[in-house]
């Protein structure tokens, strides 16, 4: 593990109580925690991406803020749902937003999760996929997206144009050299992660993998990196990908950590989502001691390079950040991780 950051729902709405938290709360909260585990060195604070949900839906904002508001971490999505995307509108705007934040994006992209609507990529006007979930769409708008931020002419230009005319093909503006490098893929399985190794993307595996082959969930979400890096190498691609895998980290420090995840200790299982029969990760809680510890015995934590901290964003910022402060300053240092500020 090199680097960690935070995996935020961003969930909103009643907390009980009374107590309310707006999408407005959500935003600006992200961005003070963000501006805080900057000036902390942590590397990177990603977002999950849900339509028609009391969620983050709409991240290239929220993100841009963050980014104007710091200047190092890394700001990322995990993931954005492929099939609501106009492929060249997010060439565009993840363009801009790579050149505004100077390259600390993380653009995690996919066929997107379970939905709270029925096909609601059609609401969006995506229709004609031949797959109950629409995943032929994901694709085949990823396949467009690449296209685009690869620099490729997309429109013929208009030579009797008042606004420089020429002829040819014209590529999406703006352009940046870097976007290729930060786009990640997130896999659910070990098939999917190869595809994206023979494309040349990063890989985001998540909490939950949509397969099941009698392994414990480390072993199976470890052999999906391989296979990552294996069809990586196969295809020819330079350099090394990236891959991060998300957990949910509780180190038990202070009396109200006890009281809050003190049995939080919840093992992984399988069960069905989406149709899927599926492997779900499980929950630390512990002491920083004993979190090391079991954190090095992850054989998915130990093989990716960035682990995500899955956070309970209703709690607020100063909750989030302590949790945060906890990992970096007891059970980080000691899986072999530095500050961006050191």
């Amino acid at each position: 593990m090199q680097r960690f950051g935070t995996l935020s729902f961003g969930h909103y709405g009643p907390l009980g109580g009374g107590r309310q938290l707006t999408a407005a709360d959500s935003m600006l909260q992200a961005i003070d925690l963000a501006q805080a585990m900057d000036e902390l060195g942590v590397n990177g604070t990603y977002f999950r991406v849900h339509h028609f949900a009391r969620q983050q839906s709409s991240p290239m904002p929220l993100l841009a803020a963050i980014a104007a508001r710091t200047s190092r971490i890394e700001v990322g999505t995990g993931v954005i749902d492929m099939r609501y995307e106009n492929p060249l509108h997010l060439a565009e705007e993840a363009a801009a937003l790579d050149l505004i934040s100077g390259g600390r994006l993380a653009l995690g992209v996919s066929r997107g999760s379970p939905e709270t609507v029925v096909r609601g990529y059609e609401t969006f006007g995506y229709t004609g996929s031949t797959d109950a979930r629409g995943a032929d769409i994901a694709r085949d708008h990823f396949a467009l997206f690449l296209r685009a931020i690869d620099g490729e002419g997309l429109a013929e230009r208009d030579p009797a144009s008042p606004f420089g005319g020429g002829t040819g093909m014209q590529r999406v503006e703006p352009y940046s050299p870097t976007l290729r490098s930060h786009v990640w893929w997130g896999a659910g399985t070990v098939e999917t992660a190869e595809w994206a190794g023979r494309v040349g993307v990063n890989l985001m595996s998540s909490t939950l993998l949509t397969e099941d082959r009698g392994i414990p969930f480390d072993q199976l979400q470890a052999q999906q990196l391989e296979a990552f890096r294996a069809a990586w190498r196969e295809a020819g691609h330079d350099g090394e990908p990236r891959t991060s895998v998300s957990r949910s980290v509780f180190p038990l420090v202070t009396a109200e950590d006890h009281l809050y995840f003190g049995h939080s200790r919840e093992g992984e299982g399988v069960g069905y989502i989406d149709g899927f029969r599926s492997t779900f990760g499980k929950t630390y809680a512990a002491e920083p001691d004993e979190l090391v510890e079991q954190l090095r015995q992850d054989a998915a934590v130990q093989a990716a390079d960035t682990l995500m901290l899955t956070i309970p964003s209703q709690l607020g910022v100063a909750f989030n950040l302590r949790i945060v402060e906890s990992f970096a300053q007891h059970v980080a240092p000691a899986l072999g991780w530095q500050p961006t500020t050191a």
